[in-house]
């Protein structure tokens, strides 16, 4: 089904088709009757073998939904009737933020990529933590990550506020967080991956932590670009904060080996799809070993097949993301994956 209504949503503008789709899913999921019933029916993935428990969490699969998706978490029921084992919103700042000028997004059909420069746009914490309050109060099992990150016109010196107003806002309502660093679509935020702020960021969300009475799993988000040597630095930063792990890897920057045109190619954001599935996988195994398999790491990034789920995880990943291949290979790769992975447990 997927494959005839694809080339219909591709005719359209990316982002403006985004939001006619989810809408429509949230609607046939609150108000077609049966919709729920249908859609699980569909897609939902009842298989013996692929719960596991990662950093303290339990997932009722490994197959997760990345951020930037669904970043206000409007649609966070709809989208985990489509057999998601967890659901990552956000990127979420404190303040709302409507993100860069339009057209922010670009299909790269012939790499199977997608080209975005949205940034951060969202309606602010505080509507996002009121609907996963909500969400709460129905005694939801749906599993959600809390993806968080700065203001645009927030100094660098002052980021450490802004994440830490959007933790304490968010936690108790999500499972684990997500430290974003690396989008490559807010000015400077890329700086705060250096050793010494990463170090300040992380330690002062882990002192936050401390303080309560239950403590969440934080994560951070790594770029796909970062040398050899700065991926040392993220393992000993991991270490030596004693965060939950790793989510490896957001958009990238590069642009080599693209078979789109060069005015497409050449639009400013971060890469997704198939060009970053070898280097993601290459990351994930470079942290992996060289951690000796020291802590958790989320794979994401060209996940277009079973195949690509199933090197990322014996690179040493324990759960994977999808956002573009999910766009490109429809719900359908849900079930796929999870039925791959049952095979090779």
């Amino acid at each position: 089904m997927y494959r005839l209504i694809k080339p219909i949503f591709f005719k359209f503008d990316p982002e403006k088709v985004h939001y006619f789709v989810v809408k429509r899913l949230k609607w046939f999921h609150d108000h077609f009757p049966l919709g729920q019933t249908l859609l699980r029916g569909s897609f939902d993935i009842n298989i013996k073998g692929l719960e596991r428990e990662v950093f303290g969490v339990k997932f009722k699969n490994p197959v997760g939904l990345a951020a930037g998706f669904d970043k206000n978490g409007e649609y966070i029921e709809a989208l985990s009737d489509l057999g998601f084992g967890f659901i990552e919103v956000g990127t979420v700042t404190p303040l709302p933020q409507p993100g860069n000028d339009k057209p922010r997004m670009f299909r790269l059909e012939e790499d199977s990529a997608i080209i975005n420069r949205m940034g951060f746009n969202n309606k602010g914490v505080d509507t996002l933590a009121e609907r996963l309050r909500l969400l709460k109060s129905k005694n939801s099992d749906i599993v959600i990550g809390g993806n968080i990150g700065k203001n645009k016109n927030t100094p660098n010196e002052d980021a450490v506020s802004d994440y830490i107003k959007c933790f304490d806002r968010l936690f108790d309502v999500v499972d684990y967080f997500v430290v974003n660093v690396s989008s490559p679509n807010t000015p400077g935020l890329r700086a705060l991956q250096e050793k010494e702020p990463l170090m300040e960021l992380l330690n002062t969300l882990q002192q936050r932590n401390s303080k309560n009475s239950i403590s969440r799993p934080i994560l951070l988000k790594i770029a796909p670009d970062l040398t050899d040597e700065q991926l040392d630095d993220i393992v000993e930063i991991v270490l030596e904060t004693g965060i939950a792990g790793v989510i490896a890897t957001n958009t990238t920057i590069d642009r080599s080996s693209l078979s789109a045109t060069e005015v497409v190619k050449n639009e400013a954001g971060g890469l997704s799809g198939k060009p970053l599935t070898v280097r993601s996988t290459e990351v994930i195994r470079y942290l992996s070993e060289k951690s000796g398999k020291a802590f958790p790491i989320i794979g994401v990034g060209g996940i277009h097949s079973p195949q690509d789920a199933i090197d990322k995880m014996e690179a040493g990943a324990s759960l994977v993301q999808l956002y573009t291949g999910f766009i490109y290979e429809g719900p359908g790769i849900i079930k796929r994956i999870c039925k791959e992975l049952v095979k090779t447990a």
